[in-house]
């Protein structure tokens, strides 16, 4: 038997947090001195200590955890239900993760207000280029919205472009339109540079097609995609300072694609004419 102190500190917890977990009715000691009212655990009840804190830590009410262990779910039921909140408290971090990067995107494009590029902007005439792509719709141009359907996008391409044969012949070209229901929505097309006929590609669901020459004001982004913002809106004040008019989305040339996204290299291509 542990006095209340011992049971503590084998259970990383408070002996106040016992004493609480007593009274509600969560977790009695083994045995409890009718003369010195002392508490004493067992060394059996560090499992339900265990559940109990994993079901807290895990954002449940010490109520539902009461009633978690009351119906005496088995191990491998409560592994089940604590794996589903771990995934579900993973997704809520990585948004507010993604949130984060946004806010500081719109921080750093604040901070760079009132200062003009020199020799960040440069006007190239862009080729005809062909690409393999698959589309999706999002609901709206934010990266909230964009994310989560180009990179399915980018997942799927290159191995079903495996399956037919095709490889790439230059660097990943995604762009951009306006879906044909409006409401804001936007049709994404994720491409690769390929040297194969236009066309579908077999029933991959790809298709290569051929994007036309346009003159473009450009400019290099470094990082990931989801901080873009103040990279495309240094690109727009050039533009509106210079003398041109954007006729339409930034196609995004992917330069330099590792595994860490933070270190990704992306040239803007947006579609200019004079004013």
């Amino acid at each position: 038997m542990f006095t209340i102190g011992d049971f503590a500190r084998y259970g990383r917890v408070s002996a106040r947090m016992l004493r609480h977990y007593d009274a509600i009715g969560l977790l009695h000691p083994d045995r409890t001195d009718p003369a010195t009212g002392y508490r004493y655990y067992g060394a059996a009840q560090l499992s339900r200590l265990n559940r109990i804190i994993a079901l807290k830590d895990l954002g449940f009410t010490l109520q539902q955890v009461q009633a978690v262990l009351d119906e005496q779910v088995g191990a491998e039921e409560l592994r089940g239900m604590l794996r589903l909140r771990r995934a579900e408290l993973e997704e809520a971090m990585a948004a507010a993760a993604a949130r984060l990067t946004r806010v500081e995107a719109r921080l750093r494009s604040i901070e760079s207000e009132g200062r003009m590029p020199e020799d960040e902007v440069a006007v190239k005439s862009i080729a005809a280029v062909r690409v393999a792509e698959l589309t999706g719709t999002a609901a709206g141009f934010e990266p909230e919205h964009i994310t989560p359907v180009i990179g399915p996008l980018y997942d799927r391409l290159f191995p079903l472009l495996g399956t037919v044969g095709v490889g790439p012949s230059g660097p990943g070209i995604a762009y951009y339109e306006d879906a044909p229901e409006g409401g804001g929505a936007i049709v994404v097309h994720a491409g690769v540079t390929v040297s194969a006929p236009v066309g579908p590609l077999g029933d991959t669901g790809i298709t290569v097609v051929e994007l036309p020459p346009f003159e473009a004001a450009t400019i290099v982004h470094r990082g990931s995609m989801d901080g873009v913002l103040p990279t495309a809106q240094t690109l727009a004040r050039w533009i509106d300072a210079n003398g041109y008019r954007s006729t339409g989305y930034a196609r995004e040339i992917n330069l330099e694609c590792p595994d860490d996204r933070d270190t990704w290299v992306t040239e803007l291509q947006e579609p200019v004419t004079r004013a």
